[in-house]
């Protein structure tokens, strides 16, 4: 915490002199779009800089939920110190609202408190909070569930329609912040919720309505975002492979592959919701036991990808499931249904210095090593000239396709002087970005930029450290594009450490 000021919380990685490409600048830059849109009294939702002028502006599904409070965040600390504090505000977030909403169903504080910490401090969670926006996202579910309980408990047909609003909001944001995937299961489990918590009909009937419009999110995001992009075929299943955990990884601490395939559950809290599985079902809450053990236990199963044999006749037979390339999308569920169970579990500890040795057990059992202070490079000079300098449009060098996350980088130095691009980073980039950056790709190693004019590139910004980040290419090719720009009459406007800006004419 003690470079917190100039330095991400992020997933590790190394920046070789640059800012180190990762998720966090993605999501960063997303996060900060929104507001940056509304003070050009602009859509918040829409990025106007990305994949110019090959494409329509794309969606920013990302950051129209938390932008608003972010916003006021980068104005008054900065892109690096507003990150660290979201970050760290996603972890109360989360922790409260499961806190709340198990406080509802008449649980005791200690047993609450104990749900929501192992809850917010999930490994699985806590790795997609490194950089990726599911972490925080992921804190709509408790929230769902908590707005439905209370609109069955409070008075009043205006709080209780209130209550019954915010359920089924909290419920369609969850696809409307671009985590399809997640809703998936979502949608299901806050129904299945629903029909074992009561058997009124006006609940159930709001509680429907809830679960029609986060469908009709999901549609209208399929629609906007996902048809024409690269990723409207779907997935294939050599690229769920990929991704797919193994039995391992859910008893393994430490990191083996990606920050996609650790889900590791800790070694007691699986024992203590096991006992709370069991106190639940010894009481008159079978139905919700039921629930709260399909919910911990479908996407453990299913984050095994095509390691499960079975795998491939859901892919085949659903639909929707060919679309994620990350079969462990939705641990999120699981997360929360395993730290509900275990403060069932709590509430049956006597006296309270017991409970609270548990709970200090199961803070340590989940606790994992993910983070790490990562380069930022806040204040780049080239970049301050960048933002001084005329109209025209910026080319980036090297040139990564649009799902590859080295683009990230791009994203984040665009916060420092924002102007339309041909490149971007997105796996929901249209289909003609895609193509122009494999056009553009050999300029990264010398080739001749015929094609810079007719797209109103004025302006190339040459990152070495991110040739090295990438691996991609030859170590020399840095400086082969550098003279081959100057072959074509651009000039250096200005250097910063490992980043060159160079102007045409």
């Amino acid at each position: 915490m003690r470079e917190s000021d100039d330095r991400f919380l992020a997933r590790d990685a190394p920046g070789y002199g640059e800012a180190a490409a990762g998720d966090h600048l993605q999501t960063g830059y997303n996060l900060w779009l929104a507001g940056h849109q509304l003070e050009r009294g602009a859509a918040p939702w829409i990025d106007p800089y990305s994949f110019q002028p090959e494409a329509e502006p794309v969606a920013n599904l990302q950051g129209w939920l938390f932008g608003l409070p972010y916003w006021p965040l980068v104005a008054a600390l900065g892109s690096v110190l507003a990150w660290n504090v979201f970050i760290v505000f996603s972890y109360l977030l989360a922790g409260g609202l499961a806190c709340a909403w198990l406080r509802q169903l008449g649980l005791p504080g200690t047993a609450a408190l104990a749900g929501g910490l192992v809850f917010a401090l999930a490994p699985y969670r806590v790795g997609q909070s490194t950089g990726h926006l599911l972490g925080p996202v992921s804190a709509l579910i408790p929230l769902a569930l908590l707005a439905f309980e209370r609109s069955t408990s409070v008075a009043g047909a205006g709080r209780t329609r209130a209550w019954q609003a915010l359920g089924g909001a909290a419920l369609a944001a969850i696809p409307l912040s671009g985590q399809v995937h997640l809703a998936l299961g979502a949608i299901p489990f806050f129904l299945a919720y629903a029909l074992v918590r009561t058997r009124e009909r006006a609940p159930l009937v709001a509680a429907g309505l809830g679960v029609l419009a986060a469908a009709a999110a999901g549609l209208l995001v399929r629609e906007v975002a996902i048809a024409g992009s690269i990723s409207s075929g779907g997935r294939s299943l050599a690229s769920v492979g990929r991704y797919s955990a193994d039995w391992q990884d859910f008893v393994t601490r430490d990191v083996r592959g990606g920050i996609e395939q650790f889900v590791f559950l800790g070694w007691v809290t699986p024992l203590v919701a096991l006992a709370g599985l069991i106190v639940l079902g010894q009481g008159r809450r079978r139905g919700l036991a039921a629930v709260l053990g399909l919910a911990a236990v479908i996407p453990i199963v299913l984050a095994l990808g095509t390691n499960l044999p079975t795998y491939e006749l859901l892919w085949n037979a659903l639909p929707p499931f060919r679309f994620p390339r990350v079969p462990e999308r939705l641990m999120p569920i699981a997360c929360l249904a395993l730290a509900a169970l275990v403060a069932f579990a709590m509430a049956r500890i006597r006296p309270p210095i017991a409970a609270l040795l548990i709970m200090a057990t199961l803070v340590l059992d989940v606790r994992v090593p993910v983070y790490a202070a990562v380069a930022a490079d806040e204040e780049n000079r080239a970049y301050a000239a960048l933002r001084a300098a005329p109209p025209g449009r910026l080319l980036e060098l090297p040139v990564f396709r649009p799902d590859l996350h080295f683009g990230s980088a791009y994203l984040y130095y665009s916060m420092q002087a924002p102007r339309e691009r041909p490149g971007g980073y997105s796996t929901l980039a249209p289909r003609p970005a895609d193509r122009l950056a494999r056009r553009l790709r050999p300029v990264s190693c010398g080739a001749a930029p015929t094609s810079l004019r007719d797209l109103d590139v004025r302006y190339v910004a040459v990152h070495r450290a991110l040739y090295r980040q990438s691996g991609f290419f030859a170590p020399n090719c840095a400086a082969r594009a550098e003279r081959a720009l100057e072959r074509q009459g651009f000039r250096l406007l200005a250097r910063d450490e490992q980043i060159a800006l160079l102007r045409r004419g």
